[in-house]
Formats: structure tokens, C-alpha cells, sequence
């Protein structure tokens, strides 16, 4: 679980970059692409180290290899936990998002926005506060992961 964990810290550095200096000087939808990326990765390693953590202590038998299964998984072990259900719901958005297909509206300005065509046919707008809101969320989730016991 200690590496996993490592793993996720220097993701969450590299979507702090991207979010608080990359995103507010270049205002791109690339560099919104890219720290949601990041954020998928940084919950692919915390995901990770929590079911390491359920298999050390025998709760489950195997981790999955697909990521939605290990998602899913990690749902049915902890059914009651709110903070790793919205950190799973989350996840499984961003990563709705990221395989989406999508426009650009308003690069180079303050509201910059992605607009994501997800599969079920509905239209996603993200921009930079949703991003900052995504990663308040991710920060917040890392420091209950850490002290979880």
C-alpha cells in the first residue's frame, strides 16, 4: 500500500502544476485533458493501495486487473464509507470524461471549457473551477485515505 500511495503523491504534485500554474497561464483544454488524466492516475494508486490493504487483511482474495472492476469492487467492501464512494463516483466520471469526445470553447480566456460528449449522449462543460473543485476533492480524499487505520 506504501508505494501505491507514493505513487498517487507525485501524481497529485503533477496535477497541482498543471491546475494551479499550467491551467491559469495558458487557459488550453489540452492541459485540461491532461490533469484529468492525472487525476485518473492518481486514483488508479490510491484505489490500488486500498485494495492491497483489503487483501493484506484478507478481505478479498484478488485484486482485479481492469480498473472499472477494481472501482467496483472497492464499493462492495466499503458500502457504508461516503468519502470513497465520492471518491470512486468521482473517478469513474473522470474517466467517462477523459474517453469522451470533445470541443473547445473560449481558449486563451479566463472560461476556458471542454465540452465533453460522453457516450450516453449527454454534454459535459468543464472548466477551470471545475478542475480546482476536482482537485480540492482529490487532496481532501488522500488525507482520509492516509489516516484511515
Amino acid at each position: 500500500m506504501i508505494e501505491s500511495l507514493e505513487n498517487a503523491i507525485e501524481e497529485m504534485k503533477r496535477v497541482d502544476h498543471l491546475v494551479y500554474v499550467s491551467l491559469k497561464y495558458t487557459r488550453t483544454v489540452d492541459v485540461i485533458k491532461s490533469a484529468i488524466d492525472r487525476m485518473i492516475a492518481f486514483f488508479d494508486n490510491v484505489i490500488e493501495g486500498l485494495l492491497k490493504q483489503a487483501k493484506e487483511n484478507k478481505i478479498i482474495d484478488k485484486i482485479p486487473q481492469m480498473p472499472v472492476l477494481r472501482a467496483e469492487l472497492l464499493k462492495k467492501i466499503y458500502p457504508n464509507d461516503r468519502s470513497i464512494l465520492n471518491a470512486v463516483t468521482l473517478y469513474l466520471s473522470l474517466r467517462k470524461l477523459s474517453r469522451a469526445r470533445y470541443d473547445k470553447r473560449e481558449e486563451y480566456r479566463r472560461h476556458v471549457t471542454m465540452i465533453a460528449y460522453l457516450d450516453d449522449g449527454n454534454i459535459q462543460e468543464i472548466q477551470i473551477d471545475d478542475m480546482m473543485n476536482y482537485y480540492e476533492t482529490m487532496k481532501e480524499f488522500f488525507e482520509y485515505v492516509k489516516n484511515k487505520p
